[in-house]
């Protein structure tokens, strides 16, 4: 599955037909839309919602991202997206593989750091660290 230690998040979503392009599959920008739904469902699984977070005075901008695109997917194509957490240093990086049945299409990764309400780079909320702690 995904390539960063601890434990593992799925997400699924059908392709909504609005995200394919003129060569009617799944235009490439949509699999970072992707990867924010899995990571916002991934953080409500932990009990960690990006509003709570936020009235806790946290943010994670991502501040890179990166896609690498193996194959297409096409309208209502069914998709898994597996997600996987760990820290470097302040940051939090995401790890994603987006599957189409039994066939890895994409992966990538995201890399977020700790924002205060001010806009100061802080620490992540101790909390976050249930997204790593347990393999599975």
């Amino acid at each position: 599955m995904a390539t960063a230690a601890g434990k593992s998040f799925q997400y699924a979503l059908h392709v909504p037909y609005a995200h394919t392009d003129q060569m009617r599959v799944v235009y490439y920008a949509n699999y970072l839309v992707y990867f924010e739904m899995a990571r916002a469902a991934m953080l409500r699984e932990v009990g960690l919602p990006y509003s709570e977070m936020e009235k806790n005075g946290l943010s994670l901008p991502v501040i890179e991202a990166h896609c690498v695109y193996k194959a297409p997917a096409r309208y209502d194509d069914e998709l898994k997206v597996v997600s996987r957490c760990a820290f470097q240093g302040p940051c939090l990086r995401v790890s994603y593989e987006v599957w189409r049945g039994r066939t890895v299409i994409v992966t990538g990764y995201t890399i977020h750091v700790g924002l205060s309400a001010e806009g100061k780079i802080r620490r992540t909320l101790p909390e976050l660290r249930r997204l790593v702690e347990q393999e599975g």
